[in-house]
């Protein structure tokens, strides 16, 4: 077993990576990263802001986030090492931005703890009812700091083994779908294409802001850059795996959310079961085995996802203590009998659980607020491929300037349809991360910080 990253880190002699990587096993990667259950903790929140039209939001969301994965793609090609968003943009435009976009990406890392924890107390909410919810966002938000304090991690094969499992729930839900659609073609081909476009209940802005919501299907994507240094022929296959691990999810997702609405409709979920809406349209086609199966199922992806995102977002917050960006004597520690990163994984966890009970256990406010971040470090990439293969190049040609404005206009789009609290909190983060970076560097006038986010979470 290889020593930790944290430790070597530590020690002064960061890990040496090899290339071995191909496109298939990237692919993988991607589809593990993502879960292919993505859309189920979201569709409730997607169905209520967009009044039943999931699956349209999911396929606007693919289109933005295709042109995002191909300049994604095109910069691993300029920068085939271990980095991301921030590393793109820091190098191509300017550091300082690049910063901002780090701090973007800190936020990301920070919030999705706290999701997976409100999720995860809700789901328990549907076995275990008579339980208080405060107990249970209290008991997760413990449990996933106390187990990594202990440094436990999640091996590469039991996220395999994770996913095929839920694989294979997505076939058996599939399975009861037909079952209860089976003679559905009487009501005539309106019933089928409703999902897509319902005269009756379709409103442009319900459908951009459930899309805004609909983009965190897609969130993990654009960690397969990271893998750069890891693979063979990174300017070839970072582009591929990308773009075909969107187009995958996006189809995969597309399938799931219009099965269920065509079981369930476009009628509104109750305020106080939004996150256990794809179990409710489970329960109608396969009655209380089904129902608890989606359940259980999802409960377990986000503990294993909540998990991985506080250690992920503890090890991003130790890159950048040790690079002295925040205070190094805090965030920059690491405790020397498990090899982690104590005070950020306590700190992590401590945001978890006062911003769950702040937010009130408000799930879609959460997703919301994370794809604050996302949405600006997507422009921030697609802007950097601008510039670089159109701008800057001599071999450009026109879809190196539509491709990258494509897929700016419309993340920026969504980023302007995310909630009013969503897009108030997260100015408010923004502006702590750039005033302080800003007092740090007297105007930005030296690099604050090189950010190394971790290559998995």
């Amino acid at each position: 077993m290889s020593e930790p990253l944290e430790a070597q880190f530590a020690a002064g002699s960061p890990a040496k990576l090899r290339r071995v990587l191909g496109l298939w096993d990237l692919i993988i990667i991607g589809i593990v990263i993502i879960q292919p259950i993505a859309p189920f903790g979201i569709y409730g929140v997607i169905s209520n802001e967009a009044r039943g039209h999931v699956v349209t939001t999911i396929l606007i969301a693919m289109v933005a986030m295709l042109f995002t994965a191909i300049s994604y793609g095109k910069m691993a090609r300029a920068y085939p090492s271990a980095g991301s968003a921030y590393t793109y943009v820091g190098q191509e435009l300017n550091p300082a931005l690049g910063y901002v976009t780090g701090w973007a990406i800190v936020m990301d890392y920070i919030l999705n703890p706290l999701i997976c924890t409100i999720l995860c107390a809700k789901l328990t909410r549907n076995i275990l009812p008579s339980i208080p919810l405060l107990v249970l966002v209290i008991f997760y938000a413990g449990a996933f700091t106390l187990l990594n304090l202990r440094g436990i991690k999640t091996s590469a094969r039991i996220n395999d083994v994770m996913a095929a499992g839920m694989t294979i729930v997505v076939i058996v839900f599939f399975a009861f779908v037909i079952r209860f659609l089976w003679d559905m073609h009487a009501y005539g081909a309106g019933f089928f294409t409703h999902p897509f476009y319902d005269a009756s209940s379709f409103s442009y802005g319900g459908v951009f802001r459930g899309t805004s919501v609909a983009v965190l299907t897609y969130i993990g994507f654009d960690a397969i850059s990271t893998f750069s240094e890891e693979v063979e022929n990174p300017r070839r296959n970072i582009m591929l795996a990308t773009v075909l691990v969107c187009v995958i999810t996006g189809v995969l997702s597309s399938l799931e959310v219009y099965a269920a609405q065509l079981i369930w409709g476009n009628a509104p979920f109750p305020a106080d079961q939004v996150e256990s809406a794809f179990p409710l349209v489970a329960q109608k086609a396969g009655g209380f085995f089904l129902f608890q199966l989606i359940n259980f199922t999802m409960l377990v992806a986000n503990v294993g996802s909540g998990m991985g995102s506080q250690l992920g977002a503890a090890r991003l917050l130790y890159g950048m203590g040790r690079s002295n960006g925040i205070p190094k004597k805090f965030f920059g520690f690491i405790d020397s009998k498990n090899h982690v990163p104590r005070n950020n994984v306590l700190f992590v966890g401590a945001i978890a659980l006062v911003g769950s009970i702040a937010m009130k256990y408000d799930y879609g406010e959460g997703a919301n607020l994370l794809n604050f971040g996302a949405l600006l470090a997507f422009m921030g990439v697609n802007i950097a491929a601008l510039v670089r293969y159109f701008f800057r190049s001599r071999e450009r040609t026109i879809f190196d300037l539509i491709f990258p404005l494509i897929g700016f206009a419309v993340c920026a789009l969504l980023w302007f349809n995310l909630s009013h609290l969503a897009l108030k909190l997260g100015v408010i983060w923004m502006a702590i991360g750039i005033a302080y970076g800003a007092i740090k560097t007297r105007g930005f006038q030296s690099n604050l910080v090189n950010f190394d986010v971790p290559a998995d979470e």
